[in-house]
């Protein structure tokens, strides 16, 4: 069913109507959820994204390289924070609403958020999410990787494929004047294909001149239509946070941050930022 929404897509006065601009309007008039013009970046700005996203990028490759048995979740904190500098780049999520770190490091059973300490140690067996978000001259990109410390259980590395898996194909199904929807139910289809669940208290979101923008990207649904209409030069994210037990979490009452499965059973998460182009997704990061 359609969204009742106030109008959102403005064609600037005196301006004609271009092709974009009719298809939005129509899905408009229809009661659709439409972007802002705004969210509609600049070649400028893609490429300052792009900028950005090559640190965000360069710092998960040195965790890909560091990552061991052994090390703390702080060292990968140091590791993030110095090469973001020694880069020209500021972390993000440092002193974010609060955040008192410059990376999340979320393991096992931990979604995420997870804060990075001295005293959280990396083991064989361990899964781990490394969540990256840069700025670099104002703009934003962000990425996470999940990484398997030595070895794991099967089921735990089917869920760290399927995890990624799940991104990959909500990416393939996103083409120009689709919907957050379609996204969505692709990546539930395949998650319960698979014996998973789909975190539905978090979501993507749009990223570029700030770390959170429009659209919310839910990754958790059964029909198309739903969300908001995506057109060409969005930039956003897709990160759908896949469980192996239930789809229920909580958030830690003492740090404010931490994301945990309800049953204690691990997640997985995968996460590039893309921009949308006339063809279909592009990875920026």
């Amino acid at each position: 069913m359609p969204r009742k929404i106030k109008t959102n897509w403005i064609v600037p006065k005196g301006q004609p109507l271009t092709e974009m601009d009719e298809i939005i309007l129509d899905w408009q008039a229809r009661g659709y959820l439409v972007p802002k013009r705004e969210l509609i970046k600049t070649p400028e700005q893609i490429e300052g994204i792009r900028e950005s996203g090559k640190i965000t990028n360069g710092a998960l490759d040195l965790v890909a390289r560091e990552i061991k048995a052994g090390m703390t979740t702080e060292d990968i904190n140091r590791l993030v924070h110095e090469y973001t500098l020694d880069h020209g780049g500021t972390p993000a999520p440092l002193n974010y609403d609060g955040f008192p770190k410059s990376v999340c490091t979320s393991i096992n059973d931990v979604v995420c958020h997870g804060i990075p300490n001295e005293e959280e140690m990396l083991l064989p067996g361990d899964i781990i999410n490394v969540d990256v978000t840069t700025i670099y001259k104002g703009y934003y990109a962000d990425a996470s990787r999940m990484y398997i410390i030595e070895d794991t259980y099967p089921e735990w590395k089917r869920l760290v494929r399927v995890a990624k898996e799940c991104r990959d194909m909500g990416a393939a199904a996103t083409k120009p004047y689709t919907f957050v929807g379609d996204i969505a139910k692709v990546i539930t289809k395949h998650a319960h294909a698979n014996g998973c669940t789909v975190v539905r208290e978090l979501c993507g979101h749009g990223v570029g001149l700030a770390f959170h923008e429009q659209p919310d990207v839910d990754h958790y649904g059964v029909r198309g239509k739903s969300g908001m209409l995506l057109v060409p030069g969005m930039v956003f994210t897709i990160e759908p946070m896949i469980n192996l037990g239930g789809r229920e979490v909580f958030q830690d009452e003492d740090d404010g941050w931490t994301i945990c499965t309800e049953d204690g059973q691990p997640s997985a998460q995968w996460e590039h930022t893309y921009l949308l182009t006339p063809h279909g997704l592009e990875v920026l990061v």
